[in-house]
C-alpha cells in the first residue's frame, strides 16, 4: 500500500482568502471555525479546539458524527454498491422501505427514496396535487420546508423576498404559539380552536376550490420549537378531510426518535397521508423518504407520477438508513432521548430560575427551545442578545443554532446528538450558563 501523503499545514489567513474568493455564500456568513474532524457530540478544529454539538450538525447527525456502526456500513457498502441507473432496485432499498412500514402505523405502508428534505417535500407536493387534481397547498406562517420551488413556495420563515413569484395558490396559516398568543380566550391564553377556525375561513375566502394538500411540521423547528397545543393536529386533520385535502407531515427534524418516541405525529393519534422524513433518516448522510398509502400510491402510480432523479433510491445511503434502525431500536434511543430529554429539560429550567433573559422553555425529548427576551413581562424581543450568547457560547466551546424571526426573541435550538452522553449535555449547559451571565452583565 502507498504511504498516504502528510497534508500541508494549514494557513487559516490563506484558507478564508481563498473562501472568500471561491465560495459561494448561500446562507450568511460562515462560521469562522475551520473544522478539521468530528467525532460522537464534538466538533475539532484545525487549531486544536474542541466543540461541542449541540445541533447535531444540521440537526441530521442523531447517532452522533462518525458512528463506528455508519463507518463500517458505508466501507462495505461502498466496495459492493453505491450508486445504480434510477430505474434499478437493489436489496437495501427494498429493506430500508420494509423496515421504515414496520416502524409506522397502517396504512403508512410505500416509501420512495430521496437525498434531502426538499425534496421529499417536492415530492410529496406533486403526489398530493397529482392525486387530488387540486394544487393549493396550505402551511404555517413559520415554516420552512426546503428550498426548491414547492417546497420553498410552502416555506415562510425565510427565503420568499427578491426571487420573485412562489409557486401560486400557496397559503400560509397563523403559528399556534402559546408563549406569544395572537387570539387570546378570557384568561389570557391561547384560544387555538378559534384561531384554526379563523384561519380556514382566510383560506375558503382565498382559495379558488383547488385546496390539494396542507403541509405542515409537528414541531416547527426552524419556526423556533414551537409545538401546536394538544388537540391542534387532529382539528387540523378534521379541517383537511372536510376539504378533501391531503395532510403531509413534515418530520425531518422530529422523527426517528429525537422527540422521544419514534414520530412526534404519534402522540396526538393522527396519521398523516403523507409522511416526509430526511436528516435523521440518514444520519448526517443525504437520505429522505416520502412514505404514504398504498391507496395513495396506487392513485398516483395510474396517474403517471413522475420523479425519476439522479439519486432515488441509491443503495449506499439505503444501507446507511438500514443501520440507522438497527441503531435506534437496538439501543432503544427513543428511550435515551425521554431520559436526556428530562435532564436537559431541569437543566434549563435551572437557568431559567438565575436568568431573568430566559423567556421560555419548550421542547420535547432532545429538541429543545429556549427564547431569550429583554423583559419578561412584556416579551420584548432582542435580536442583538441572541446573537451574543450564541457568539459567546462558540467561543466557550459550545455550537449553538439561534433562530430569529420578526416578532420573536432569539430562540436557541438544542438539537444534540441521541447518542450524547448526560456529561455532555451538563458541559453545555454549564457553557449556556456562562454565557448568559456575561449577556445579563453586560446589559
Amino acid at each position: 500500500m502507498a504511504a498516504t501523503t502528510p497534508e500541508a499545514p494549514l494557513d487559516p489567513t490563506a484558507f478564508w482568502t481563498r473562501a472568500e474568493e471561491h465560495l459561494v455564500r448561500y446562507g450568511g456568513e460562515f462560521t469562522r471555525e475551520i473544522i478539521d474532524r468530528a467525532a460522537g457530540s464534538h466538533l475539532f478544529t484545525a487549531d486544536g479546539r474542541t466543540i461541542l454539538d449541540f445541533t447535531s450538525g444540521q440537526m441530521s447527525a442523531i447517532l452522533g458524527h462518525s458512528h463506528p456502526r455508519i463507518v463500517t456500513t458505508v466501507q462495505q457498502q461502498i466496495a459492493r454498491l453505491d450508486h445504480l441507473y434510477s430505474g434499478m432496485l437493489s436489496r437495501p432499498v427494498l429493506d430500508l422501505a420494509t423496515r421504515l412500514a414496520a416502524t409506522l402505523p397502517a396504512p403508512l405502508t410505500k416509501t420512495l427514496l430521496l437525498t434531502t428534505g426538499a425534496e421529499s417535500n417536492e415530492a410529496a407536493l406533486r403526489m398530493a396535487k397529482l392525486v387530488t387534481g387540486k394544487h393549493e397547498i396550505v402551511s404555517f406562517a413559520r415554516s420552512w420546508h426546503g428550498m426548491t420551488q414547492g417546497a420553498s413556495a410552502a416555506t415562510y420563515s425565510a427565503g420568499r423576498k427578491g426571487y420573485g413569484p412562489a409557486a401560486p395558490g400557496n397559503f400560509a396559516i397563523p403559528v399556534p404559539n402559546s408563549y406569544r398568543p395572537d387570539i387570546t380566550a378570557a384568561d389570557g391564553t391561547l384560544d387555538w380552536r378559534r384561531q384554526l377556525d379563523l384561519a380556514f375561513d382566510l383560506i375558503d375566502a382565498q382559495s379558488t376550490g383547488s385546496l390539494a394538500a396542507c403541509l405542515i411540521e409537528p414541531i416547527l423547528s426552524s419556526g423556533g420549537i414551537i409545538e401546536p397545543p394538544p388537540g391542534y393536529l387532529a382539528a387540523l386533520h378534521a379541517k383537511c378531510r372536510e376539504r378533501g385535502m391531503l395532510l403531509i407531515l413534515d418530520e425531518a427534524q422530529t422523527g426517528l426518535c429525537r422527540t422521544g418516541i419514534w414520530y412526534a405525529f404519534e402522540r396526538e393519534g393522527v396519521v398523516p397521508d403523507i409522511l416526509t422524513l430526511s436528516k435523521t433518516l440518514g444520519a448526517g448522510l443525504p437520505l429522505a423518504a416520502v412514505v404514504t398509502s398504498a391507496h395513495i400510491e396506487q392513485e398516483a402510480y395510474e396517474r403517471g407520477f413522475l420523479f425519476f432523479t439522479t439519486h432515488v433510491a441509491d443503495p449506499l445511503v439505503a444501507a446507511v438508513g438500514n443501520t440507522v434502525l438497527d441503531v435506534l431500536a437496538e439501543d432503544r434511543l427513543e428511550a435515551r432521548a425521554r431520559e436526556l430529554g428530562r435532564f436537559l429539560r431541569a437543566g434549563l429550567e435551572e437557568l431559567a430560575a438565575r436568568h431573568p433573559v430566559v423567556g421560555d422553555i419548550r421542547g420535547r425529548g432532545l429538541l429543545a427551545g429556549l427564547e431569550l427576551v429583554v423583559d419578561r413581562a412584556t416579551k420584548q424581543t432582542s435580536h442583538t442578545l441572541g446573537a451574543q450568547v450564541t457568539r459567546r457560547c462558540l467561543e466557550l466551546g459550545l455550537h449553538m443554532n439561534i433562530v430569529q424571526l420578526p416578532g420573536m426573541g432569539g430562540v436557541l435550538r438544542i438539537a444534540p446528538p441521541l447518542t450524547a452522553t448526560r456529561d455532555d449535555l451538563a458541559q453545555g449547559l454549564d457553557i449556556l450558563d456562562q454565557a448568559l451571565t456575561e449577556a445579563c452583565a453586560a446589559r
